[in-house]
């Protein structure tokens, strides 16, 4: 488990699975994700199942945060978060994340767990480098990865088709290099 101030990161289980088809079945969640159609419980269970297949490094962490009212010591879920496309040799990897909770947006959860998986990308997996893609139009994401570091590199034109328009993918990256400078 990684822990932060107000976030932790475990291991997805089983039984988070319902919490996810349900947000995951949110178009507005599901607006700045890559994906399209809106998700089965069986589609779940089988994205689980290949989760479990992967080598631990890439495999998919649960976003938690103790409630909100009433201080009473309870972790709830929030989303997910991961590290994708790990490439040992060039020591690098992809990171994606979704906050399906929408009553906690905007309150930084999201940059405490983009933080501590960056930490755990470099202090623990000793990466040289971490990238990911936003959708152009996710000023609130783009404000969250600035925050931890991330730096545009590069602009994938009318990449996504999203709402009847064709919408910029920005790919931004960290350094281990400008992770230690900031840290």
């Amino acid at each position: 488990m990684l822990k932060g101030d107000r976030v932790r990161l475990r291991r997805i289980e089983r039984s988070d699975l319902p919490g996810f088809v349900a947000w995951l079945n949110d178009p507005e969640v599901r607006r700045h994700l890559a994906l399209v159609y809106p998700m089965s419980q069986v589609q779940e269970d089988a994205w689980f199942e290949e989760q479990l297949k992967a080598e631990p490094a890439a495999q998919p962490f649960a976003i938690e945060a103790q409630r909100e009212r009433g201080g009473d010591g309870e972790w709830v879920l929030l989303g997910a978060i991961g590290l994708h496309l790990v490439d040992w040799r060039n020591r690098w990897a992809e990171l994606g994340i979704f906050l399906g909770d929408k009553s906690r947006w905007g309150k930084g959860l999201g940059t405490e767990a983009t933080r501590l998986l960056v930490r755990f990308a470099f202090d623990t997996l000793n990466l040289n480098r971490v990238f990911l893609r936003v959708y152009a139009d996710n000023a609130r994401a783009i404000r969250c990865y600035e925050k931890v570091g991330f730096k545009p590199e590069g602009r994938l034109r009318q990449d996504r088709f999203q709402e009847g328009r064709y919408v910029d993918t920005v790919i931004m990256g960290l350094l281990r290099e400008e992770y230690s400078a900031g840290a």
